[in-house]
């Protein structure tokens, strides 16, 4: 057998199981997989050898905001792609606001895929965005290829727009005609905006006033909205970067029901919690907040067990100076970047720090996202004729987040200063070596746009 690359001895991790198999790779897809011993007869134009390592589905961070067009001083597709890559990431499905114009009709979309395709380094889907005015150009999106449809119950920046729920409600019915998933940033206006207006009225606009700003309350309301309205409509449904288990539980029992709801974490709310806002400052802060130990602990019973199917990034960079809370707290940027690091802090903190199997970490951070955002059968795991995204990873080495180590634009992150094990060292993207030996290994431009499967 002639093929283009063999990754030999590793162990391959899929969403099933832990087997030691190599890869065959022929035209960017996974030609064979064979046992210890079978490969005799191939011929490869290029060997990777993962003895002692695992190879893993590249990682499918299905909540990114990259910036670019419209915001490149924090970000842009040649330096975030670049960063996904350095972490093991080989697809990205990017958010449609922090972009100018944000992504709401197809124009927009072929403009938005103009303006990054020769900046990617790795694959990248479009998420489609909802702001009240484009109901009439959901079809359309739909045929564009997006896989998804963001929602914004709580306050957004001005480029955006909150939804209330009639307009959901509707936005849910036009989903449910074609089979579309609608994407909430769940967390209640009113309640919100409330809370932060009598702070600011008491002069209270310190980093505890922001945290008080937005209760678990605000999120857990909103969550139950959209449940409803996914239960009246028969729409699918998905609640974003979800901090609390109680938001979780709310989900859970929504499956059980048999309503097509799914939800996502993110590293930062199962790794950080509210004492690193109060005692850290600003790059901490995000929205819904980080929350209480207890409740970080509790969502990793949601993530084991699929209920929160997604472990995301929520990928948001600023400027350093948008991170200064001279002004109070409030004003200043919520954000984290954590692309770079979404692969390994999760595999540091399931397996190693919990003793979960790597399988987890395929099923999270590939298998769920790949199955929820139409890229399964392409995408999100390790078996004969799915494109070859995947990642050479070193269980035991160890690592420490520096701010020289980050690939972004702007090199800041709370997560620096963390320490684990497990390093994705090599990445590759449809059977192409992108990252490795601590270097891009491919010219920009080499990452393509990913459209939900049947558009």
């Amino acid at each position: 057998m002639n093929c283009d690359l063999l990754v030999k001895n590793g162990r391959v991790v899929t969403a099933e199981g832990v087997d030691a198999a190599d890869v065959v790779v022929k035209d960017g897809r996974v030609a064979a997989l064979l046992s210890p011993g079978a490969r005799e007869d191939v011929r490869a134009d290029r060997v990777l050898d993962a003895a002692g390592k695992l190879v893993l589905p590249g990682a499918i961070d299905v909540h990114a905001h990259l910036n670019d067009p419209g915001f490149t001083w924090r970000e842009d597709f040649a330096h975030g792609t670049a960063a996904a890559a350095a972490g093991g990431v080989t697809t990205v499905v990017d958010m449609p606001l922090q972009n100018e114009p944000a992504l709401t009709n197809a124009e927009i979309f072929a403009r938005k895929h103009e303006a990054v395709r020769e900046k990617a380094l790795v694959d990248y889907a479009f998420w489609g965005g909802l702001t009240g005015d484009n109901l009439d150009r959901m079809h359309e999106l739909h045929e564009a290829g997006v896989t998804s449809f963001k929602v914004f119950l709580g306050p957004v920046s001005p480029d955006y727009r909150t939804l209330d729920l009639g307009v959901v409600r509707e936005a849910l019915e036009i989903a449910a005609s074609f089979g579309g998933l609608l994407g909430f940033h769940a967390e209640d206006y009113s309640i919100i905006r409330h809370e932060e207006d009598r702070a600011i009225r008491a002069g209270r606009t310190g980093r505890p006033d922001f945290l008080r700003s937005r209760p678990v309350d605000a999120e857990r309301i909103a969550t139950a909205g959209v449940i409803e309205l996914a239960r009246a409509t028969g729409a699918r449904v998905h609640i974003c970067h979800v901090s609390h288990p109680e938001v979780a539980e709310l989900i859970r029992r929504a499956r059980a029901e048999g309503l097509s709801v799914t939800g996502e974490t993110c590293t930062h709310y199962l790794v950080f919690g509210e004492d690193d806002v109060l005692e850290r400052g600003m790059l901490f802060k995000c929205a819904p907040p980080l929350r209480d130990s207890a409740a970080r602990e509790g969502l990793w019973d949601y993530v084991v067990d699929g209920t929160l199917a997604c472990v995301a990034s929520d990928h948001s960079p600023c400027a350093p100076q948008e991170k200064d809370e001279s002004e109070g707290a409030f004003k200043a940027w919520g954000g984290i970047s954590g692309i770079q690091s979404l692969m390994a802090v999760f595999f540091d903190r399931a397996v190693h720090r919990r003793g979960l199997s790597p399988s987890l970490v395929a099923a999270r951070l590939s298998e769920g996202p790949a199955r929820i955002f139409g890229l399964w059968g392409r995408k999100g795991t390790i078996r004969v004729g799915s494109d070859a995204d995947l990642v050479i990873l070193d269980p035991n080495r160890g690592w420490r987040i520096t701010e020289e180590s980050l690939q972004y634009l702007n090199r800041i992150s709370a997560f620096v200063g963390l320490e684990g094990k497990g390093v994705p060292e090599t990445t590759i993207v449809r059977g192409r070596v992108v990252w490795s030996d601590g270097a891009v290994r491919a010219p920009f431009g080499c990452g393509q746009l990913v459209r939900r499967r049947g558009a």
